[in-house]
C-alpha cells in the first residue's frame, strides 16, 4: 500500500471554485485508504486523479487499494471480518445491503466536509438506503438500447420512433423483418435475456420489481418467464445472434459488435464499446415500453462508495473532502472519464458536456431524460442474493439448450435465490 505523492497537475485555486473543494484537508499522518476495483487503465486514471486531488489539498495523502472485481470482494470479506476495511471504499452492487447489514457504512448526514449543496431533496432521498444517507453514489446508469447508426443507414432502415409505437411487440416485429431481409446477413439483436438492467426495466413496466423494500424477490414466475419467452421467440426466429455466435448467453461484444444492429445494455457501455469499432457510429435510445406500463417505471442505477463506520472523526472529515472531489468536480472526470456513468452531481453533469465526446453526450442526454422523470422507488439487492446473475445465466443456458422451459427456469431461479436470501437472513 503506497501513498501517492502530491502532484502538480491542477492548482488548488482552480479546484476550490468547484464543489467546495480546496484548502488543507484534515487528518493525521496516515494516508487515507481508498479501495476500488477495475482494470489497469482505470487504476492509472485514478492515480492521476488522486495526484491532482492532492495538489488541491496539500495535507492529503491517499493510499489506493486496487484489485479486480472478484478479488476486491474477496478482500472485503476478509477485511469485514477483521474490521480493517478501507476508509473509503466502492460498494459492489450485489453487496450493498450485505455491507449495510454488517454495519460497514458511516452515516454521511452532518458530515460538514461532504458538499451536498448541488443536490435537491429528491436527489438525496433517492441516494438513501432505508432512509439513511450512508453511501454516496458517484455515477448513474440507466437501461438503454444501443444501435449502429452506420448499419441502419447502409441497410436503409429506421427504428420505430419513441412514443406509442415503440413497444416490445413492435421491436420484435422489426427485429424479425430486419434479420430476414437485410442484405448484409446481420442480426437485429444479440441475445440479451441475461442483461440485468433491461430485465429490471421489463419488470417495472409490468408493475413488478427486482427486489422489495423488505429484502425479498420482487418478481413473480410469470414476470421472469414472460421475459425469457420474449427472447426465446426472437432467438428461435433467428432474429438474434445464436448462443454459439455470441459465445454464451452473455454476448461477447468484441465478437458480435460488427454482426448486429442493436443491443441492450447499460447507458455507460457505449463509451468503451464504441471504441472497439471506431469505423461505426453508435447512438442510444430508451428501451421499448409496454402499452400498459404505469408512469414511474424508469429508474436510476447508482454505483456507490462509502466511508467506513470504523473510521475516526478526523479521518472521516478528510474522507468527506475526497467524496466531494470525486462527485462534484469536472477535474475528476477529466482524469478518470465517464465509464462509471453520468455524473451524479447535476451541476457537473451539465458542465462536463463541454469536454465530453459524442458517445459520452449520448449517455449524458439519455440519463438526463430519465432523471427528470418522477420515478417509483427502487430497492437494492438483499443479503444472500449476490449470485442471482449467475443463477440467471445458468437457467437461461438450460432453456436455450432445450433442457428447460421459461416457466421452469423462472421457478428454479426464484426457489434457489429465495433460499439463499433466507439463509442470509
Amino acid at each position: 500500500m503506497t501513498a501517492l505523492a502530491g502532484g502538480g497537475l491542477a492548482g488548488a485555486g482552480a479546484l476550490s471554485a468547484c464543489g467546495g473543494v480546496g484548502g488543507a484537508a484534515s487528518g493525521g499522518s496516515e494516508p487515507l485508504r481508498y479501495a476500488m476495483w477495475g482494470n489497469n487503465v482505470r487504476q492509472q486514471n485514478y492515480q492521476k486523479a488522486f495526484e491532482q486531488m492532492q495538489a488541491a489539498m496539500p495535507d492529503l495523502q491517499i493510499a489506493m487499494e486496487f484489485a479486480d472485481y472478484t478479488a476486491f470482494q474477496e478482500r472485503m470479506t476478509t477485511q469485514m471480518a477483521a474490521r480493517t476495511v478501507a476508509d473509503v471504499f466502492w460498494v459492489p452492487s450485489a453487496q450493498v445491503m450485505t455491507y449495510a447489514d454488517n454495519g460497514l457504512y458511516r452515516n454521511l448526514d452532518g458530515l460538514e466536509t461532504l458538499d451536498l449543496s448541488d443536490y435537491s431533496e429528491s436527489d438525496l432521498e433517492g441516494f438513501k438506503l432505508g432512509g439513511e444517507l450512508n453511501t454516496m453514489p458517484f455515477g448513474i446508469f440507466v437501461p438503454a438500447m444501443r444501435y449502429n447508426v452506420t448499419f441502419a443507414e447502409e441497410d436503409g432502415v429506421e427504428l420505430p420512433e419513441d412514443g406509442p409505437g415503440w413497444t416490445w411487440d413492435s421491436l420484435a416485429e422489426f427485429a424479425r423483418d430486419y434479420s430476414a431481409n437485410n442484405s448484409s446477413g446481420r442480426k437485429a439483436l444479440s441475445y440479451g435475456a441475461e442483461h440485468d438492467l433491461s430485465f429490471e426495466n421489463w419488470l417495472r413496466q409490468r408493475g413488478e420489481q427486482l427486489w422489495t423494500e423488505d429484502g425479498r424477490i420482487g418478481f413473480t414466475e410469470d414476470g421472469l418467464a414472460s421475459w425469457i419467452d420474449w427472447w426465446e421467440a426472437l432467438r428461435t426466429a433467428e432474429a438474434t445472434t445464436s448462443i454459439g455466435e455470441q459465445d454464451g448467453v452473455a454476448p461477447d461484444w468484441p465478437t458480435i459488435g460488427d454482426k448486429i444492429l442493436m443491443n441492450f445494455g447499460n447507458s455507460n457501455h457505449i463509451i468503451d464499446d464504441a471504441k472497439q469499432f471506431p469505423d461505426y457510429e453508435f447512438a442510444l435510445r430508451h428501451p421499448p415500453v409496454d402499452p400498459a406500463a404505469e408512469p414511474g417505471f424508469q429508474y436510476l442505477y447508482f454505483p456507490r462508495m462509502a466511508i467506513y463506520s470504523g473510521t475516526d472523526d478526523e479521518t472521516a472529515a478528510t474522507a468527506g473532502r475526497v467524496l466531494t472531489y470525486c462527485t462534484s468536480t469536472v477535474e475528476m472526470l477529466e482524469a478518470v472519464g465517464l465509464t462509471m456513468g453520468a455524473p451524479v452531481n447535476p451541476r457537473v453533469a451539465e458542465e462536463v458536456k463541454a469536454i465530453a465526446s459524442p458517445d459520452e453526450v449520448e449517455m449524458l442526454d439519455l440519463v438526463a431524460e430519465d432523471r427528470a422523470l418522477d420515478r417509483r422507488p427502487r430497492y437494492e439487492a438483499p443479503a444472500g442474493s449476490s449470485t442471482w446473475r449467475t443463477v440467471m445465466g445458468r437457467v437461461l443456458e438450460e432453456v436455450t439448450l432445450g433442457d428447460s422451459t421459461p416457466s421452469k427456469a423462472a421457478a428454479d431461479l426464484i426457489a434457489e435465490v429465495g433460499a439463499a436470501i433466507d439463509r442470509a437472513a
